[in-house]
């Protein structure tokens, strides 16, 4: 492992945020079809309030696990969105200072646990509907080590006009220096980013994104809805029991070639996939977290299993997941241990209610792995893949390494 980076090389966050509404439904015993019966007063507990969104889950946890964090979201002139803002300066008073203040109504999520089910939300997406390419502030990307953006799938100005507004958003930020990344959110079909062609919209941004990190679901829709509508069909809702390695071979080679360098797929409670481009003058673009051996990165094709942990909630797993590869890339370490600084810092994200307060700072969680952390099963098809046992990750026969 390299350094630790310093204090003045930080990660900046931007894209979408708004204010999470987590009521406490522990105590409800009723079903699922029960507890929704029209009329019912369902009896709940202190309800957690808490900021979501890529910018700040994912700025939270790369904040908690020890890395210095800058973040870029818009926010209304109004109780939400002083609300963001107190919660973000709970962490550090600076937190906060990134954030644009609109005349828009603050975006927020109310967040439904109920126990035993899914997480149900429902969204409002306020002042990120406008938030637009300038709304970044590029003069202080120069000095810092990645950019990060989070859900254009939820703000309207990103995925309107063919996402041209995207595009120039991801190409300033790549030309001011640092390395970036890209995550995405769930649509609904009938939404009219669900309605949006987004394959050309993909071609237009991945070049300019190194890193790429969306769930499987969420691509596969995006890239194929007919495929996708097939697989949630034949499995009954859930299209991860329909996936296997050729299906996470074929999405990842189809983003890589349309230009990313490395994508990251999450996969739930299957854990997180991971292939990088065959093309090392690719990864040596990648900007300051570039890996220093790009021969090491190049070609991989590898799935980490998630670590076993008691799960109170999976608010913001994916985003601190997201946060674990970051906060591995900047700190250096090969892509098998990336791979699993991912899924570690999901699994700590579980064990707490809210979306980041699970988070360990990096040394902690980094010994926690160190002492034999268990691993959970995987249920994916993945014929002809070896486990590394002592990697706790599985290979691909196509990984560089199984060559």
């Amino acid at each position: 492992m390299t350094a630790t980076p310093s204090s003045n090389a930080y990660a900046v966050m931007a894209g979408h945020i708004c204010l999470d509404i987590i009521p406490n439904l522990d105590r409800q015993t009723k079903s699922f079809e029960e507890l929704l019966a029209p009329g019912n007063l369902l009896v709940a507990d202190p309800a957690v309030l808490s900021t979501g969104g890529a910018v700040s889950n994912t700025g939270l946890a790369l904040h908690r696990l020890g890395l210095p964090v800058r973040m870029m979201g818009k926010v209304g002139r109004d109780l939400f969105g002083e609300g963001i803002q107190t919660v973000l300066r709970r962490y550090g008073e600076s937190l906060a200072e990134g954030m644009i203040v609109s005349d828009d109504p603050s975006s927020y999520t109310l967040v439904l646990n109920f126990p035993g089910v899914d997480r149900i939300f429902l969204h409002c997406p306020g002042a990120n509907d406008t938030f637009c390419a300038d709304d970044v502030d590029y003069a202080a990307l120069p000095s810092a080590r990645w950019f990060h953006f989070g859900y254009p799938t939820l703000m309207r100005r990103m995925f309107c006009n063919g996402g041209e507004e995207f595009e120039a958003l991801m190409r300033r930020a790549k030309q001011a220096g640092p390395t970036t990344s890209v995550d995405l959110a769930w649509v609904d079909p009938s939404s009219q980013a669900g309605q949006t062609d987004w394959p050309p919209i993909l071609r237009r941004t991945l070049p300019f994104t190194d890193v790429f990190l969306p769930s499987l679901d969420e691509i596969v829709y995006m890239l194929d809805r007919e495929r996708f509508f097939a697989l949630q069909t034949a499995g009954g809702g859930n299209i991860l029991s329909q996936a296997d390695g050729a299906l996470l071979g074929e999405t990842a080679g189809r983003l890589i070639d349309m230009g990313v360098a490395v994508v990251a797929l999450k996969l739930g409670d299957q854990g997180l996939y991971l292939r990088t481009t065959d093309d090392t003058d690719r990864l040596r673009v990648m900007g300051p977290c570039a890996p220093a051996d790009p021969s090491a990165w190049a070609g991989r094709e590898m799935l980490a299993p998630c670590f076993r942990v008691q799960v109170a909630g999976t608010t913001g797993s994916g985003d601190c997941t997201i946060a674990g590869v970051l906060a591995g890339l900047l700190h250096g370490l090969s892509a098998e241990l990336t791979l699993t600084a991912g899924v570690a810092t999901g699994a700590c994200n579980v064990e707490a209610l809210d979306a980041t307060s699970g988070i360990r700072p990096w040394d902690e969680m980094q010994a926690r792995i160190a002492a034999g952390w268990d691993r959970r099963d995987v249920a994916l098809a993945l014929p002809g893949w070896r486990y590394d046992e002592s990697e706790g990750l599985y290979h691909s026969p196509n990984d560089r390494a199984e060559k």
